[in-house]
């Protein structure tokens, strides 16, 4: 319990002021993710074996990225760590390691990750649990950035240099 304290969390969090709920959202389409049925509109014996292996080689090489976005965004934040979008009272910004490529990079990991399953699976419809997940982790990753902004004065040149979800692009 003292973990969850740390985090932010109180007998009061349930009234959504730090976030709460996106994370819950968060968590929720992350357990669909792993019950929903695959739906997959393509007989995969009818496309090229070369088509096949190479979808299967670049998820892949977007999960192995998911993974290091998602470890290595871990130890860079190191305290700093929240589930929650609001940052901790003690935190510090972090803008080395792995936030030197992305802001936000473990929600990177968790939608980088969520595209490589798809893939792997030629699944139409975890692809869109994942576009889902994307689109909950961008107004979460929004909210946080907002009260960043509030929290230090130079996270702003931050935004500037570094990309939001998708490292180099987005």
């Amino acid at each position: 319990m003292d973990l969850f304290k740390q985090w932010g969390f109180t007998a009061e969090s349930w009234k959504g002021q730090r976030g709460e709920y996106w994370v819950l959202a968060q968590m929720v389409l992350l357990a669909a993710f792993g019950v929903v049925p695959r739906y997959q509109p393509v007989d995969l014996a009818g496309l090229p074996l070369a088509v096949r292996y190479g979808v299967m080689g670049l998820a892949g090489a977007i999960g192995l990225f998911a993974l290091v976005l998602l470890g290595k965004g871990l130890i860079d934040l190191g305290q700093n760590l929240t589930p929650l979008p609001y940052p901790r009272e003690d935190g510090e910004l972090v803008q080395t390691g792995v936030y030197g490529w992305v802001r936000h990079s473990l929600y990177s990991g968790l939608i980088l990750g969520t595209l490589a399953l798809s893939l792997w699976q030629f699944s139409l419809s975890h692809l869109g649990l994942c576009l889902t997940l994307f689109a909950v982790l961008n107004v979460k990753a929004t909210k946080e950035e907002g009260w960043l902004q509030e929290r230090y004065p130079h996270y702003n040149d931050y935004q500037q240099r570094v990309k939001k979800l998708i490292p180099w692009i987005f």
